[in-house]
């Protein structure tokens, strides 16, 4: 499946006319390739709700034009929309339109307008990490990682680190292993010289810094904090689930 990768900033030109003829075009590589996947990163930047705030003619052109497109209705040759259209057989011998679908993210999906809602068939909800999520989370990040946490001895350890990083989002989990990976490196270099720095670099001690440890990961709790506090902001993406999301 051929992959594309948008973003507003990619799909936006200051230009009149040239953010449609790049959403245009997207579209048509897309059927052309198909079946593929257009991903489009933080779509309320390009589909908010329309007449909110001051909203621009050509904001209003490109999300009616992203519509259009999302729905499969071009027009003719004439058009430039339909000029190469590409069918795909569905295996009983009727054509069909070319295979697109399009996967897009938002941290504020009551932001987005209705029609926009209405064509992303399938709206999940991406919670903060459970336990379990956390933890298979930390064996994922340090899969590429010296660590002795992956030994049974260390199973506690592991289980201390996982109930102290409740509300953890995956960033900031991510952000906590990075942090923890750090710390033999800076015991290992802490007070030294840059002399002593390069002795250490001789040796070929800096190649291999020693394994990452439980209280590694203890000391990192200290220095990185949640980046999710607000806890009305949670129950506004649980409500809105309840209200809009798929089962």
């Amino acid at each position: 499946i051929t992959f594309f990768n948008a973003s507003a900033a990619t799909m936006i030109n200051k230009y009149r006319g040239e953010s449609e003829k790049l959403v245009r075009c997207l579209f048509r590589m897309a059927r052309h390739y198909s079946p593929s996947i257009i991903f489009i990163d933080e779509i309320d930047a390009m589909a908010r709700t329309r007449g909110a705030g001051q909203e621009h003619d050509a904001d209003r052109r490109l999300k009616s034009l992203l519509f259009s497109e999302m729905d499969g209705i071009h027009s003719g040759n004439g058009g430039g929309g339909g000029g190469d259209e590409k069918y795909v057989g569905d295996g009983g011998g009727a054509e069909a339109f070319a295979r697109v679908v399009v996967l897009a993210t938002t941290n504020i999906p009551w932001d987005l307008d209705e029609a926009m809602r209405r064509r992303l068939e399938k709206r999940i909800y991406v919670p903060l990490p459970d336990a379990d999520g956390r933890r298979e989370l930390l064996r994922l990040c340090l899969k590429d990682v010296e660590t002795t946490l992956t030994t049974p001895a260390q199973a506690q350890e592991l289980d201390a680190i996982v109930e102290q990083s409740a509300g953890f989002s995956c960033a900031d989990v991510k952000l906590l292993c990075r942090e923890a990976a750090m710390m033999p490196m800076r015991r290992l270099l802490g007070g030294a010289t840059p002399t002593e720095i390069l002795a250490l670099r001789a040796e070929g001690r800096l190649a291999t810094p020693p394994p990452v440890e439980g209280h590694d990961f203890l000391d990192a709790l200290k220095r990185t904090r949640s980046s999710v506090h607000d806890t009305k902001m949670l129950e506004k993406y649980a409500r809105w689930q309840a209200q809009f999301g798929s089962s």
